[in-house]
């Protein structure tokens, strides 16, 4: 049935194109005040003034939802997750309260590698349930199109296991998904001696296995100290390239690693984490149509230091926003929390971390044609709030929950 949303306080993300915004356009939010929308099909179908909503208004075949007081807004883009994984690890918080860092958790068998072995002796289909009910709950909060990555098998069958389980959650997600290959995301115990053929094996084993699947969209890999070095990941990603996979590269999350300006100089869709920035990765950034995700709650999570993202806006890069979830460092995929923090920890304005995870994160997974605005043709992915005055009101009130509902192809959830 056709949805028409009435009386709508502020209908918001109007955008006129699809174009990733950067510097000053990042703080562009088209706002159309007591607007319509028609949702019809599964797509946005109408919208605009409610003066100029004519004939519609007496459609009785329309079910319509009186919004007055209310914002409508399309629902946030996920663009890194790692919602894939055999259990939680909340063991790790503590030790990062007594003290532990993140390299010193990884190093004695914590952190990712922990997550690989329990996941390697985890069945398909109960990965599959789990990161299903995991799915479901991230939509219920507004999340209106995610990207998955695998990265916690690190053996040819678990990597290939965990990409299975990200195309039966496409098959039967309502919203669109999208899958990142990750088997450089952390170096396997068996193979700390011999770190070429770890490598070997992710290009000569997973990669034409996964080709022959189609199990990814992205390659992806860990570009840290301690993880993978630029060589290391420059080879990864060309492997990947040869079989048509994009990159997307996890850069600079604890050091500066080069992550930026390899992404740069490999035409990767993004570069994400970012919070360990100086000069030099800026000016690449913002010198490339590469996008920089930035992951604030991996920071609040880590108590690390977030990504500079005023200096990165004032510098001309392309930024975007996304919630990082995975059980070690955000176990949470909550992008109004997301968006919350870059303005109350990261000085973004509103209507700049709207866009960043609207739009731009939209344009960060290719889904720029789909999702991530108000326009004609779109999917009718849509957050409608709880009454408030303006967006400047969703990140104030961070500990509330605002959205009164999500729709998902124009059908509340």
């Amino acid at each position: 049935m056709a949805m028409l949303f009435t009386n709508i306080h502020q209908l918001v993300g109007t955008h006129a194109s699809n174009a990733v915004l950067r510097a000053t356009q990042l703080s562009h939010l088209p706002i159309i005040e007591n607007a319509f929308l028609l949702a019809e099909d599964g797509k946005i179908k109408a919208f605009g003034p409610m003066d100029a909503i004519g004939e519609l208004a007496t459609n009785h075949s329309f079910q319509q939802v009186d919004c007055t007081g209310k914002l409508l807004l399309p629902a946030w883009v996920d663009s890194h997750t790692h919602l894939v994984f055999a259990g939680s690890r909340e063991n790790e918080m503590v030790d990062k309260i007594n003290g532990a860092t993140y390299a010193e958790i990884a190093a004695k068998g914590g952190g990712i590698l922990s997550s690989a072995s329990r996941l390697q002796q985890t069945s398909e289909d109960d990965l599959f349930a789990m990161a299903l009910a995991r799915l479901q709950s991230v939509i219920k909060m507004g999340t209106g199109a995610i990207e998955i990555k695998s990265g916690y098998g690190l053996t040819v069958d678990a990597e290939l296991k965990m990409l299975r389980v990200v195309k039966r959650l496409k098959q039967v997600s309502p919203i669109p998904v999208k899958a990142s290959f990750l088997g450089a995301h952390a170096l396997p115990t068996e193979y700390q001696q011999s770190r070429g053929a770890y490598i070997q094996l992710i290009i000569e084993k997973m990669l034409p296995a996964i080709a022959a699947e189609q199990l990814a969209d992205y390659i992806d890999v860990f570009c840290e100290q301690g993880f993978f070095t630029v060589d290391e990941c420059r080879a990864v990603i060309e492997a990947g390239k040869a079989i048509g996979l994009l990159p997307k590269i996890h850069a600079n999350q604890l050091h500066v690693s080069g992550g930026v300006e390899l992404g740069v100089s490999t035409n990767a869709i993004s570069v994400d984490h970012l919070e360990a920035m100086d000069e030099a990765a800026i000016h690449a950034l913002a010198g490339s149509p590469t996008i920089g995700t930035m992951l604030p709650t991996a920071a609040f999570f880590l108590r690390m230091q977030y990504p500079p993202a005023r200096q990165m806006i004032n510098a001309g890069c392309a930024l975007s926003l996304a919630s990082d979830y995975n059980p070690g460092s955000s176990p949470s995929g909550n992008m109004n929390f997301v968006v919350a923090l870059s303005c109350i920890q990261m000085k973004m304005t509103p209507a700049e971390a709207i866009n960043a995870a609207t739009i731009n994160a939209a344009n960060a997974l290719q889904l720029e044609n789909e999702v991530g605005s108000i326009a004609v043709g779109k999917k009718a992915n849509l957050l409608l709030t709880q009454k408030m005055n303006s967006i400047n009101y969703l990140p104030y009130a961070f500990g509330e929950n605002l959205i009164e509902q999500v729709f998902v192809n124009g059908e509340a959830v």
